[in-house]
């Protein structure tokens, strides 16, 4: 029998902080959020669809959390920057950063096939949108002297096979920005890391493929199952919590098994 999904774990540590989590309206992120929240972490929760950003808050205020809606472009840098005064003013300069927003257009094909659109819409949503984010609420951080960041890469970016080349082109570059930000802001005490996930059943993929179509692809992971969002919101704490105080530029490969480094 495969593993059972990872349980929320709890780091004392986290209560009183305050995350801002983009992309967190809904699968890995809404999870991330969550596991925040009863960690005692207040969230600011970020996104496009203001309608899954709200269901996220009212879920989190359901288990006594606190949590606010802040939705935002962060492909678009005056929509992160007004976000960001907005997170400020509510809650306050965030301890943690989760960037987790991503998307695009693009899909598997050839690459001579790849149009501009689509290489822009991998290279902005993934890798933009990442930088825009660190780039808005990291002075605060460097001012204060401390700070974690967890950004968000993929297997794509560590595999050549499979994920579309742009997008894959894009998490390769999310994991080298992470490495470039932890070598420089270190010595004001913030660490800078990724979680890199593969194959993961968030609700969007349990539509979208079959349950036979889901036993063939247990085939490539040694653990014999399928990602599901409490796994990378695990990682996510474990990274954000003083239990990994020693660790910073790293990658954490969150795949059951498929990618070992």
């Amino acid at each position: 029998m495969p593993l059972p999904p990872s349980t929320i774990p709890m780091f004392s540590d986290l209560r009183g902080k305050v995350a801002i989590v983009t992309g967190g309206s809904r699968g890995i992120g809404a999870e991330t959020c969550l596991a925040l929240a009863r960690n005692g972490v207040k969230v600011a929760i970020n996104g496009r669809d203001e309608a899954a950003i709200q269901a996220t808050v009212l879920a989190i205020r359901a288990i006594h959390g606190e949590a606010m809606a802040a939705p935002a472009d962060c492909a678009q840098l005056s929509s992160v920057e007004a976000m960001r005064d907005r997170v400020n003013a509510e809650l306050g300069a965030p301890d943690f950063v989760v960037a987790f927003a991503g998307g695009g257009t693009g899909r598997p094909m050839p690459f001579e096939q790849i149009t501009e659109e689509d290489w822009r819409s991998s290279i902005d949503n993934n890798l933009t949108s990442t930088f825009f984010t660190l780039k808005c609420f990291l002075p605060a951080m460097i001012a204060r002297g401390s700070g974690c960041i967890v950004n968000m890469a993929s297997t794509g970016g560590r595999v050549a096979a499979g994920a579309p080349a742009a997008y894959g082109a894009a998490k390769a570059g999310v994991i080298m920005l992470t490495r470039h930000l932890a070598q420089e802001v270190g010595k004001w005490g913030i660490r800078v890391n990724c979680v890199s996930p593969s194959a993961i059943l968030t609700e969007r993929t349990r539509k979208s493929i079959s349950d036979e179509q889901e036993q063939q692809m247990r085939a490539a992971f040694p653990l014999d199952r399928l990602g599901h969002p409490q796994d990378v919101a695990a990682a996510t704490l474990f990274l954000l919590s003083s239990a990994s105080s020693w660790i910073t530029g790293a990658t954490l490969d969150v795949t059951g098994g498929r990618v070992m480094s």
